[in-house]
Order: C-alpha cells, then sequence, then structure tokens
C-alpha cells in the first residue's frame, strides 16, 4: 500500500516576484516528518515553431544562473492571472520571435527540477506560420535576445553534442523530432494542462501575478 506524504506544517520562506520558496514538514513512510524546501513558480509555456522548411525558430539568451547564453525555445511565465496555457504560448510567440501560427498542439508536459522546484512548462508544437508585428520586450535579457532559424537536423545533432543544453529546448526538439519524423501523434490542445502550479498564482491577486 502507498504511503501516503501527508504535509503537516508549511512555512514561506521567500516571496519574491518570479519565485517563492517554502518550507514543507512532510510525514514519511514509519510516522517521522522530514523538512522539504520547495521553489514555487507560475509554471511556463514553450514552443517550438517550425516552417514549412523544417527549421525551428530558436532565440539565444543570457541566462544568469549559468553566466552564459543558451539556446532556446521561445518560451515564458504563465504569469497572467486567469490566461490560458495556449493564449500565454501565442503571445510568447509573437513577443520574442515576430511570429503567428494556425496549427497548435501539444508536444510535452514537463518538470524540471522535480527534486526542489513544482515548475512545470507546456511545450507546444506550432506550424502553418506567418510574421507577427514583434510585441515589446519587457525584460533586461530580452532586450539582448538572439534569434535564428535551425533546421530540425541540426537541433537534433546540437542536443546530443550539448551545444543547446536547456531542458525544455531539449525535450521539445527531441519531441518534435519523435512527431515528424518518427509518426508519433502530439496531443490536443484541449487536453488540461494538470501539471500546471496553483501555489503562487492563488495566493497573487494579479492582474500581473509577478507583482507583490
Amino acid at each position: 500500500m502507498s504511503h501516503d506524504f501527508e504535509v503537516v506544517g508549511s512555512e514561506l520562506l521567500l516571496d519574491a516576484p518570479i519565485i517563492a520558496v517554502r518550507r514543507d514538514e512532510v510525514v514519511m513512510p514509519g510516522g517521522t516528518t522530514a523538512f522539504r524546501e520547495i521553489v514555487e513558480h507560475f509554471g511556463a509555456v514553450a514552443i517550438v515553431a517550425i516552417d514549412d522548411a523544417e527549421r525551428i525558430a530558436m532565440v539565444h539568451q543570457y541566462r544568469r544562473s549559468v553566466d552564459r547564453r543558451l539556446w532556446e525555445l521561445p518560451a515564458g511565465l504563465l504569469d497572467i492571472k486567469g490566461e490560458d496555457e495556449l493564449t500565454g504560448a501565442r503571445r510568447e510567440l509573437q513577443e520574442e520571435a515576430g511570429l503567428a501560427a494556425q496549427d497548435w498542439s501539444v508536444l510535452a508536459d514537463i518538470i524540471t527540477s522535480p527534486g526542489f522546484c513544482e515548475e512545470a512548462v507546456r511545450v507546444f508544437l506550432a506550424r502553418d506560420l506567418s510574421e507577427a508585428p514583434r510585441l515589446a520586450a519587457e525584460g533586461d535579457e530580452e532586450a539582448d535576445m538572439g534569434f535564428a532559424w535551425v533546421a530540425l537536423d541540426d537541433a537534433v545533432d546540437q542536443v546530443i553534442s550539448g551545444e543547446i543544453a536547456n531542458s525544455i529546448a531539449c525535450t521539445g526538439i527531441l519531441a518534435a523530432y519523435a512527431v515528424l519524423r518518427g509518426g508519433r501523434t502530439p496531443r490536443s490542445v484541449d487536453e488540461p494542462f494538470e501539471l500546471r502550479p496553483k501555489s503562487m498564482a492563488g495566493r497573487r491577486l494579479g492582474p500581473d501575478l509577478k507583482k507583490l
């Protein structure tokens, strides 16, 4: 019989604009309790936007946590109160890549760091692309963001070689390859995103959930 990891206490340690940290006291097998620190997150969306030549829209963005620029998919936080995942993905694709898409499906739902963080990301496949007015960038890193079209085969090679190391990009690229070359079927955008975190969004009043 599976153990029920009941939470018997919880303390908010940090409440910052895009993350929070709490400490949960959890009942462990045998009846003892243990503390677990959890990084709370809004959740996010990412987009594998692929054109008729099977090229993927990629962005090159500086990430302070690793002190380098990473090749990534267009992506962003679900930080607008009540916004659904597809609407967020459409907004991020236009903002970061200047693109719109007519054909949308779901490639993967992933938990990026389940050992300590509740961040979950829905990765979309976007096809039938057209240019769209690029929305104004809100962050400093976005103002320095690069952009390139990368052939699907080249992107897969770059995942294998380690040149593309962002976990969301790796998942999206390999899943897109499985769909386009391996005959796998992506999911409907109507399927609920059950992994989407609720802790921070439930406490914040919005509409901009980043504001404390």
